[in-house]
């Protein structure tokens, strides 16, 4: 049955990737785009928080954490999200629904692997400077949309039964379109440019996943993750059309190598296994290169980004028989993130809080999470917008044995 949802499930979300608009910021302007959680909603529901060896749930942030898959995994998730956008003098509401992630985890004895399809980033803005009140002034209307995915595989070992090791291949790919259109008063015909850039390259990730018991069932949990720096290639055409489509100028043809910043995730937690966590999640990464020639601006740079996170979980008896939601896992974080944009000499930061609860399928190791996560991003001073989101998430994550041989027919 896993396997038929699996290709189903493969066929569509593939399709709905290339065609979502998977935000509402105008911070998504610059770059490649927002950049988007890379991780399930088990570990987004703590605020990015992943360092237990879980056995029945994908983490796809280290892949040293396949080794300890017991049964195959098929997860799939997405995100209703809500913005409240705001400036020093007005406000607008925007929403969007976006796909998360698909990952399958197969476990081979000490071996485990993983393949999946995840978003990296979203490009999905409107902006609108009216000014067709004053006569002679110019009017802009700004419109961008589409983004970057990656499809990876990866393998995991353990070495001992407390410390595995692991290595993926991430393939990038994607297409933005971006618009920009001016108005004169007075003037019938606008002006208008279009650029659409195909986005594609490679890189790596490395990790590793160290466990230890430290005090009766108290373990001790780390968690090291490397992704070496990757360059892109960004294929772009621009048209500019004057006084109407009779004279759009020729597409013209623009390359540019941009460069995806190395990263370093560190996670340590305390925990009673299958029964809480808690733990905190360190990440650094480097600035790298992403400013496409249709988006460089005066009044933005790029510095390295880091992130801040304390979560984990309780689940109060997962062997219980009589009460159902003795079986929930209720999970919780909080979190502060330095984007590595900044705009008018002012950093864009995204401070946040997260919860979630994941619910049995009785029956089986399966399970239907639900989170939720409430923040801001960016600020109204310096002349920036301030984004007050809510994202509602759902996923589900089933499991089965495979390569498992009948022993009836």
């Amino acid at each position: 049955m896993i396997k038929k949802i699996i290709i189903s499930a493969c066929l569509l979300i593939s399709f709905i990737s290339f065609a979502q608009q998977g935000t509402a910021s105008p911070y998504s302007f610059y770059g490649i785009g927002e950049q988007r959680f890379k991780g399930t909603l088990e570990n987004r529901s703590m605020s990015g928080v992943a360092v237990e060896q879980d056995s029945t749930h994908l983490n796809i942030d280290n892949p040293a954490s396949y080794a300890s898959l017991i049964q195959t995994t098929f997860t799939v998730g997405g995100t209703f999200g809500t913005s409240t956008l705001k400036s020093s003098t007005e406000s607008a509401k925007a929403q969007r629904t976006t796909f998360d992630y698909l990952a399958v985890g197969i476990p081979m004895g000490k071996l485990g692997a993983s393949f999946g399809l995840i978003p990296v980033s979203s490009v999905g803005y409107k902006i609108l400077n009216d000014r067709t009140a004053t006569p002679g002034a110019t009017s802009r209307e700004l419109q961008g949309d589409g983004g970057v995915n990656k499809v990876y595989l990866g393998l995991g070992y353990k070495i001992t039964p407390k410390w595995s090791i692991g290595a993926d291949v991430q393939y990038n790919f994607g297409k933005i379109t971006t618009s920009s259109v001016e108005y004169v008063t007075g003037i019938q015909n606008p002006t208008s440019e279009t650029n659409s850039s195909v986005v594609s390259g490679s890189n790596f990730n490395i990790g590793t996943m160290y466990q230890t018991k430290i005090y009766k069932k108290m373990n001790l949990y780390t968690s090291l993750s490397y992704t070496f720096s990757g360059n892109l290639t960004s294929e772009s055409e621009r048209t500019i059309a004057v006084g109407g489509d009779n004279d759009a100028v020729v597409p013209t043809p623009v390359t540019d190598k941009l460069e995806l910043g190395s990263k370093v995730l560190f996670g340590v937690g305390v925990g009673q296994s299958k029964k809480w966590l808690l733990g905190t999640s360190l990440t650094f990464q480097e600035k790298g290169s992403l400013a496409n020639y249709y988006n460089i601006s005066n009044n933005v740079s790029y510095e390295s980004a880091s992130k801040y996170a304390i979560g984990g979980y309780y689940l109060p008896n997962y062997t219980s028989f009589s009460g159902y939601f003795s079986r929930v896992t209720y999970r919780g974080g909080i979190k502060y993130e330095k984007t590595g944009l900044i705009v008018n000499n002012q950093s864009v930061n995204d401070i946040g809080m997260t919860l979630g609860a994941g619910f049995p399928i009785t029956g089986s190791l399966s399970n239907v999470n639900f989170g939720v996560e409430f923040g801001k991003k960016g600020t109204k001073t310096a002349g920036l917008v301030q984004d007050n989101y809510i994202n509602f998430s759902v996923s589900f994550s089933f499991n089965d044995r495979w390569f498992v041989k009948s022993k009836f027919n």
